[in-house]
């Protein structure tokens, strides 16, 4: 990567010099003069614009050279100014020979979508303005749009609309650790203040083998320890076994520890499998704990009239995390906490300081109600495609994900692969009768990746081996669902 070295000609800023708009450097980039800053925005769109055209026509992945990518890095040492075009071009390359294209049409891996224009228009807008979501009186529209996207979301989910409080996050494992957080205080109000040492027991939680293992991080940081979270194992549908879940606590309130919060799970990383959520919150009234739902993935199923019902029972949960920047499809990160207890919420991180602003009434201040401070408008990119797309339009593209999802399930059964995970969301876990392991599987997932055909992953479901696909860009069409069909059977006949 060549660094192109600006040289300015000279004059007062901005000004024409030899019938060009010269883009000003150094100190003088950070404001430019309207005429060159436009010219760079124009040539920005233009980047953007390309790159939306050429995705589908690239591989999804290509492998990368760890030294070349650093070193091509590294030739900035940022000790002389550089052409802002010639920059944005060459990192705009690095990202084009580097990344995993979660926007392309056969990228088939994670929960990572395809943005929707109105969500990188969100951003844009929120870096451009950059209200500090930390007040109330620092933000008030950025605020209230946050806030009526959470009723919406919450309604949705089934909870009273005017009872909804919650926060967006940097993603779902904020939103989770504020469950936590949550639980704790409500279940040991004297947490908040005396931490741990203030309790007569060990508090425990309980998550599927199958969950996200974020608790794990979650716990650590909460201070109630890594080996307080009880991995429950799954059944052969490979959702929590709501039995084993019994037995545990039971055992656990034997020893002497304090269950205290139980986490289903709505989408799961590996499978697409919804947890017992009736089941578990009939269990959690019977046993005195709270019940949160990790609905990261699968929530969005609540904007579809016709895949809500698989989420039945949600509405039961105490609190509940949803992540646009997952099936929603904005962009990264974007993330939802929600609940029905502003109390509860206030009291976990209640704060009081003589810096902040003073509290306006019949208002709520984000810093007072999650664990961020100084954020940025993460809610925006949401709140313009919901507006523009409508809740019709996210239900459309929804189920056409599902639709297509079960076309890639009747084409890899028709081509001798066995489905091995049942859910109603796009998520497709096959697995080939004729060699079980897990190298088999692995070498097969890293021939269709390495091919630059699409982009899927091995995974373990409770020991057995598979393969993932998830269908999760609005790119997507059928033709590339057959594409992919077609690539796992040319990696098997050549493995």
């Amino acid at each position: 990567m060549m660094v192109v070295t600006a040289s300015w000609p000279g004059g007062r800023f901005g000004e024409r010099v030899d019938g060009m708009d010269q883009f000003p450097l150094g100190r003088a980039s950070f404001d430019p003069h309207p005429a060159a800053a436009e010219r760079l925005w124009r040539h920005v769109i233009e980047l953007l614009e390309d790159e939306r055209r050429q995705v589908a026509q690239r591989d999804v992945s290509a492998p990368v050279d760890v030294r070349e990518l650093r070193d091509a890095v590294g030739a900035y040492g940022f000790d002389r100014p550089a052409e802002p075009e010639a920059v944005i071009e060459d990192v705009a390359e690095l990202l084009r020979a580097t990344t995993v294209h979660t926007t392309h049409p056969r990228y088939f891996g994670l929960f990572n979508p395809t943005p929707t224009l109105l969500g990188v228009v969100g951003e844009t807008l929120a870096a451009a303005f950059n209200p500090q979501l930390a007040a109330w009186s620092h933000a008030p529209a950025a605020v209230e749009i946050e806030a009526h996207l959470l009723r919406f979301l919450g309604g949705r989910l089934g909870y009273p609309q005017e009872a909804v409080a919650g926060s967006f996050t940097s993603g779902g494992a904020e939103a989770n650790m504020t469950a936590v957080l949550l639980a704790l205080t409500r279940t040991w109000p004297e947490y908040g203040e005396k931490g741990l040492m203030a309790l007569d027991g060990r508090p425990v939680m309980y998550a599927s083998a199958e969950s996200h293992l974020a608790w794990l991080k979650i716990a650590h940081a909460c201070g109630i320890g890594r080996d307080a979270v009880r991995l429950v194992p799954a059944g052969p549908d490979l959702r929590m076994d709501t039995a084993a879940l019994a037995d545990r606590v039971a055992a656990d309130r034997a020893n002497g520890d304090r269950p205290f919060l139980v986490v289903a799970t709505a989408g799961t990383t590996a499978a697409g499998v919804i947890d017992p959520l009736h089941a578990l919150a009939d269990l959690c009234r019977e046993q005195g704990m709270r019940l949160h739902v990790d609905a990261a993935y699968g929530g969005a199923a609540v904007l579809s009239d016709r895949l809500r019902p698989a989420l039945s029972g949600i509405e039961r949960a105490d609190s509940v995390t949803v992540d646009a920047h997952k099936w929603m499809s904005v962009p990264m990160g974007a993330g939802a906490f929600l609940c029905a207890d502003a109390e509860g919420l206030a009291e976990t991180f209640r704060v009081t300081t003589s810096y902040m602003p003073a509290e306006i009434p019949d208002t709520v201040d984000p810093y007072t109600s999650g664990q961020q401070w100084s954020r940025r408008f993460m809610g925006l990119k949401l709140f313009l495609s919901l507006a523009v797309a409508g809740r019709d339009g996210y239900a459309e593209q929804l189920e056409r994900d599902a639709d297509l999802a079960d076309a890639l399930r009747a084409g890899l059964a028709a081509a001798g692969w066995d489905i091995v995970n049942d859910t109603p969301l796009p998520v497709v876990c096959f697995a080939d009768p004729g060699a079980a392991t897990w190298e088999h599987h692995d070498a097969l997932a890293r021939k269709v990746v390495q091919s630059g055909r699409a982009w899927i992953s091995p995974v373990d479901l409770s020991g057995r081996a598979a393969l993932r696909a998830c269908v999760i860009s609005h790119r997507t069409a059928p033709a590339d669902v057959d594409e992919l069909v077609r690539a796992v059977g040319e990696a098997r006949k050549a493995s």
